[in-house]
């Protein structure tokens, strides 16, 4: 009896020591660390505006790079980040005044119906252009200027994102940012002044060189810094790893025996061989033979303006060769990736000069594209299930933006000692499916 007595007290003391040895849970302790986040003030593109399926609007604003940084910031003594937002009630209007892109069913010309994007209306709100909200009273904090880029920065300009928030006509985007009176700041430019000639195939030549990118970020940080302000900056992602120039496959020209025939009879001549099945489309290349055609490479790059309907029905790609604007060859790809790589070597010797965080946005595109599993979602920059890139194939949706915004408090956190907490990206929407 006494044995059992004694059995079930030292059970008793067991379970009490467990009890009282139980871990409490303690709030995360956070800290601004070296930085004083009052007063954040972000410039950039339209990646950091919240521009994403083709458009500007309300609910990709709120969800903008720009503003989920802000909040984080709010965690450990950020003031109020006031944005330039669209009427919630309104649709948004893109840069080509359409409107955004939405998933929805749409009939091809062989009368096949199939999930795709599709405007939500015949064109944008041009209202949204039409009426100045620039206030004394509330400064804006995201200086994110859909198609911004970095010599922009320094003069007044027409661009209709600018001027629907600007202080005067007379005013740059630097002067409103310094005007904002920025206590930390961030700058993520540069992926505008490459995109132009990415998206144009490699027809539009416009890109800095690699002394004039040098200068103008150069002054744009001596400006940003004059006060004492700390900050943190980014490097460009190679954009032709974006979904804008990966989904269309190289190979997608699918024969049968009919049309492997023909085909055969017709290329045969210049070197080129077709099989039925799979083969690399036919693009114009004014150096490859006197009729300017080739076959296309597994390493050169189809753009998402490429005419679909025009491929399936009108054989662009097969008797027609595809056109040089929808098309990144090999030698403007290395022309492309080569300008990225100067530019962002730059970017990383201005942050060390300046003593200022930096965000290898590079390396985060390149591991989208590989794929990598965030709390138990796999993401990838696969074009609308990869779950990170807008309808458009460039800009990010919420949930990238997100995963992006944890990049740079990354960084943020590893250069100034600070402890601004991350965000739950899978708390953010990604693409809606009807």
């Amino acid at each position: 009896m006494n044995r059992i007595i004694t059995t079930i007290s030292l059970v008793a003391f067991t379970v009490l020591a467990v009890l009282s040895c139980k871990p409490k849970y303690n709030e995360p302790t956070y800290s601004k660390g070296e930085i004083n986040p009052s007063r954040f003030v972000m410039i950039g593109g339209s990646h950091t505006a919240g521009y994403m399926n083709d458009a500007l609007y309300y609910e990709g604003q709120e969800n903008s790079l720009a503003n989920i940084i802000a909040r984080q910031l709010g965690k450990v003594g950020g003031g109020n980040f006031n944005q330039p937002l669209v009427n919630q009630s309104s649709i948004g209007i893109s840069s080509n005044l359409l409107s955004p892109m939405k998933l929805g069913y749409k009939t091809d010309c062989k009368g096949v119906t199939s999930l795709s994007p599709i405007r939500i209306a015949a064109q944008g709100d041009l209202g949204v252009f039409n009426q100045n909200i620039y206030s004394t009273n509330d400064l804006f904090g995201n200086y994110g200027i859909p198609g911004l880029k970095l010599a922009d920065v320094f003069s007044s300009n027409s661009n209709p994102f600018f001027t629907r928030m600007a202080s005067s006509l007379s005013a740059s985007v630097l002067d409103d940012a310094i005007a904002s009176n920025p206590t930390f700041f961030s700058v993520f430019l540069g992926v505008e002044d490459v995109m132009d000639f990415a998206k144009s195939g490699g027809t539009i030549e416009n890109l800095p060189s690699a002394t004039s990118f040098q200068n103008a970020y150069t002054n744009l940080l001596q400006v940003m810094t004059a006060n004492g302000s700390k900050g943190v900056i980014a490097t460009i992602p190679d954009v032709s790893e974006m979904p804008y120039f990966t989904t269309i496959p190289w190979n997608g020209l699918t024969l049968d025996a009919a049309s492997n025939s023909t085909l055969n009879s017709i290329y045969n001549p210049l070197g080129y061989y077709f099989s039925v099945g799979s083969n690399p489309f036919m693009i114009v290349d004014s150096t490859a033979n006197v009729f300017a055609v080739r076959q296309i490479l597994s390493s050169e790059l189809l753009t998402l303006s490429l005419p679909l309907d025009s491929v399936k029905c009108n054989q662009m790609g097969v008797l027609f060769p595809i056109r040089d604007e929808f098309v990144l060859d090999a030698g403007e790809l290395q022309y492309l990736r080569g300008v990225i790589a100067e530019y962002n070597q730059i970017i990383r010797d201005l942050a060390a000069e300046y003593n200022l965080a930096v965000v290898n946005v590079n390396e985060f595109s390149k591991n989208l594209q590989t794929g990598f599993v965030y709390n138990g979602v796999t993401m990838s920059s696969k074009f609308v299930s990869g779950g990170a890139y807008s309808l458009d194939g460039i800009h990010f949706n919420a949930k990238g933006n997100a995963l992006l915004a944890n990049e740079f408090i990354k960084s943020i956190n590893l250069n100034y000692k600070s402890r601004i907490p991350q965000v739950d990206a899978n708390s953010f929407n990604s693409t809606l499916f009807p």
